[in-house]
């Protein structure tokens, strides 16, 4: 089996591109889609696993690299695994966390007054790592947790 010497992770994030490049060795080369003026493509998918294959597929195609791709989300079982999928929508055009927590707390407050005992959620990530070949490899990650009834700086799970 081929070692993986180079990689283009599929996110123009410079936050996430950051956090994923920080967790790889430091041997492989990194490359971000900003190298190559790459936009990120439209996230179609009705799952994590099936966006996080758009992007890797679509930036691997376009620059003949191996991808590692992700795509990951809140879900809140009071509001029915929202945002889901749509999680960085629901933090608008500049990602304000500000304004994705206070619209979960709005949505939750909406179906119960007192939610703070119906609090259950959960984050999930799915990965996928493409080859220029076609071949993929997926894999989703879920961490258990509850809304806190208080903003934070981040998503603290408890």
């Amino acid at each position: 089996m081929n070692k993986i010497k180079e990689v283009i992770i599929g996110t123009n994030n410079q936050g996430k591109y950051k956090e994923i490049c920080d967790l790889l060795p430091n041997k492989i080369k990194k490359y971000s889609p900003k190298e190559f003026n790459i936009l990120t493509p439209k996230e179609s998918g009705k799952s994590f696993k099936k966006n996080s294959l758009i992007k890797a597929s679509y930036f691997s195609k376009k620059t003949n690299l191996i991808c590692l791709s992700d795509d990951s989300g809140l879900e809140v079982d009071l509001l029915n695994k929202k945002p889901g999928i749509y999680s960085s929508r629901w933090s608008g055009k500049k990602n304000n966390f500000n304004l994705a927590i206070k619209k979960i707390f709005k949505e939750m407050v909406n179906i119960k007054k007192d939610w703070k005992n119906d609090n259950s959620a959960r984050f999930v990530c799915c990965m996928t790592l493409f080859w220029p070949n076609g071949k993929s490899y997926s894999s989703k990650g879920i961490i258990k947790g509850k809304i806190s009834t208080k903003k934070r700086k981040k998503w603290i799970w408890i």
